[in-house]
């Protein structure tokens, strides 16, 4: 599966999970509006009742003290001066009805409605002073307003309870309806707003969706063609799209750049794989169709050595694919890498009569891959036994210049010309036709050197001679 069908497909897998953006949106935003038109519905009714509350208390309490002064002490008796109209206005409404008890002493039935019960338990009346308090008669809530009075000689003080009662229903009613007054209009304009959040989400999606078709449509053209995958454009999109535009150009930039490796590596391993493979065929061929011996071992011996060259070849070309990826860098002993590899690599430059050393520091810590340094040296330590000649002399050596750790292997062979080095870690370039080498192993050098984020360079030597030098970033704590 390609990468295009891969991702294509974890979109289509995320898009069948979950509510879309916009219905997110929406609730989002729609959720504490409704909450809030809850709660202000809530505290609507409590502030009103608490208001209507105030006003009826306030009422009970005048009539409370109106009717006590209408009980009039004589001697040690009492005159109760409260005409029948008066109760018939009081109690003209039966859904505002208002109910009064007079008792002396306090719970001693005197006029009134018997019903009215006295203060609960916990709630002692002060003398002079209304005691408000809400009870039940008749299974209808009712808001009762007590005083008690001292009447009479000093010698036989006597205590007069009056009570007046005012049904609660009417409040109520006032209160709900006050209410719905208040909440039907706050309903329409949140319905208004809904519409209103409803058509500027639709529009401030509007630059995600040709996002979206932007990158359909450069799906289907990727089908057709991997090198059209262009970047997006979003002239006029908010900051946010802008931002995720730049993320997808990027992650395009990078699987354009991984496809162009990718096509890069197949065109240059068929390209170099095509010549020795066909003198293996060819070498082949003749050597089958040869009839004497030692002809035969000789065609054997170039079909050997056609061999390991393309096994050569194959091994270079896949270490540098490897190199091309991302490497996971940590801190490393350089000097005790290089006299590591030094050790490895002498019974071959004794066998090639070269002298191989190693001078420089005995210890530099540099930010690196112990695996593709190894490589890397590896394939400078192979051009330098290869191209230097019998009798000459290759040192390794590791330094510090200022901030960074310089890696060089020179040789005092034959060297290069300037245009020659111009061209030395270019892929598949080669400066001698000598046997052995396929072009590659310099340009793996440049490319690990590029991964751990450094250089490499090329320098002659006076009289003659060539130094290779990799720069690398020192480590943290070096």
């Amino acid at each position: 599966m390609s990468p295009q069908a891969a991702l294509a497909g974890q979109g289509a897998g995320s898009a069948g999970h979950g509510l879309s953006l916009k219905r997110q949106l929406l609730f989002w935003l729609l959720l504490p509006q409704l909450v809030l038109w809850l709660v202000g519905g809530a505290l609507a009714y409590r502030i009103a009742l608490s208001y209507f509350e105030k006003g009826l208390d306030q009422s009970l309490t005048q009539s409370v003290r109106s009717l006590a002064r209408q009980v009039k002490p004589i001697g040690s008796g009492l005159l109760i001066d409260f005409p029948r109209a008066a109760q018939d206005i009081i109690e003209q409404d039966p859904q505002d009805r208002v109910s009064y008890l007079v008792s002396s002493p306090p719970g001693s039935f005197l006029l009134g409605n018997r019903q009215l019960p006295g203060p609960p338990p916990g709630l002692a009346p002060t003398t002079g002073e209304p005691l408000l308090y809400n009870v039940l008669v008749d299974g209808k809530a009712m808001r009762v307003a007590l005083l008690e009075v001292n009447y009479g000689e000093t010698t036989s003080p006597q205590r007069l309870r009056v009570q007046v009662a005012k049904s609660l229903a009417v409040q109520q009613r006032l209160t709900r309806e006050l209410v719905a007054d208040m909440l039907a209009p706050l309903l329409l304009l949140g319905a208004l707003l809904s519409v209103l959040v409803y058509g500027g989400i639709s529009r401030g999606l509007l630059p995600l969706k040709r996002l979206q078709a932007q990158l359909g449509q450069m799906g289907r053209q990727s089908e057709q063609n991997v090198s059209t995958l262009l970047p997006i454009e979003m002239t006029q999109a908010p900051q946010e799209v802008h931002a995720l535009a730049g993320a997808v150009n990027q992650l395009l930039v990078a699987v354009r750049r991984s496809l162009g490796q990718e096509k890069r590596f197949l065109n240059d391993a068929a390209h170099q794989l095509r010549t020795p493979l066909a003198g293996l065929i060819s070498q082949t061929e003749l050597a089958l169709a040869e009839p004497d011996h030692q002809a035969l071992r000789e065609r054997l011996s170039k079909v050997l050595a056609c061999a390991q060259r393309s096994a050569h070849l194959v091994q270079q070309l896949l270490s540098l694919a490897r190199n091309e990826t991302e490497v996971r860098l940590q801190p490393l002993d350089l000097a005790a890498l290089v006299r590591e590899v030094a050790r490895d690599w002498t019974p071959r430059a004794l066998s090639a009569g070269v002298d191989l050393g190693y001078e420089g520091a005995q210890s530099l810590w540099v930010q690196g891959q112990a695996m593709l340094l190894r490589e890397a040296l590896s394939n400078l330590l192979d051009n330098a036994l290869l191209y230097a000649g019998q009798g000459s002399v290759v040192t390794l050596r590791v330094s510090q210049l200022q901030q960074q750790a310089l890696l060089e292997v020179e040789d005092n062979g034959p060297g290069l010309s300037d245009i020659e080095r111009a061209h030395l870690f270019e892929r598949f370039w080669r400066a001698s036709e000598l046997p052995g080498g396929c072009g590659l192993g310099l340009a793996i050098v440049a490319e690990i050197a590029q991964r751990h984020g450094g250089s490499v360079s090329a320098q002659a030597l006076e009289p003659h001679g060539l130094r290779v030098r990799l720069s690398l970033m020192l480590a943290p704590h070096a």
